[in-house]
């Protein structure tokens, strides 16, 4: 983080500390001393944003998707994920890519070697592959394909 977007943080934290110590306890015990309530629905709209959108909440089944990208050579490469979750957690994982140019097969073959390490036995959402056997380019269709496997499975 920069002196300069520190500096801001810094200030923008000490005017809202300031402001909250001069509105302070005369004005929190006005409302208190006429109303009780209004601490009550505080509570629950805290609490809603934290349930709206629960993580991992994931339907059990096989779920197949593709993604696709496109590498130096401009030849739009595929891959194909098949995965199977349980409890939203991938048991199961395979990876088939379409090789249309021997660099991209390359790399796809070291991803394809590789990235069973790092998503089987793993949460859903907890997955977001950079770069597996060298391989960044063909993470990204892979990220693709979960993205799409986690709108299916969603419960």
């Amino acid at each position: 983080m920069n002196h300069t977007r520190k500096t801001l943080l810094f200030t923008a934290a000490s005017l809202i500390l300031a402001s909250t110590a001069c509105a302070g306890p005369a004005a929190d015990e006005a409302p208190a001393a006429q109303d009780p309530a209004p601490a009550s629905p505080a509570a629950p709209q805290s609490a809603a944003p934290q349930n709206a959108a629960p993580a991992g909440s994931y339907a059990d089944g096989e779920y197949s998707a593709s993604g696709s990208y496109t590498p130096p050579s401009n030849q739009t490469e595929d891959v194909d994920v098949t995965l199977t979750l349980e409890g939203s957690v991938v048991t199961e994982l395979e990876v088939t890519t379409s090789g249309n140019h021997p660099t991209s097969k390359m790399h796809q073959r070291d991803f394809t070697s590789k990235v069973q390490d790092q998503v089987v036995g793993r949460n859903l959402d907890e997955l977001d592959v950079d770069k597996v056997g060298g391989s960044s380019l063909t993470s990204a269709g892979f990220n693709k394909a979960l993205d799409t496997i986690r709108a299916e499975a969603a419960s």
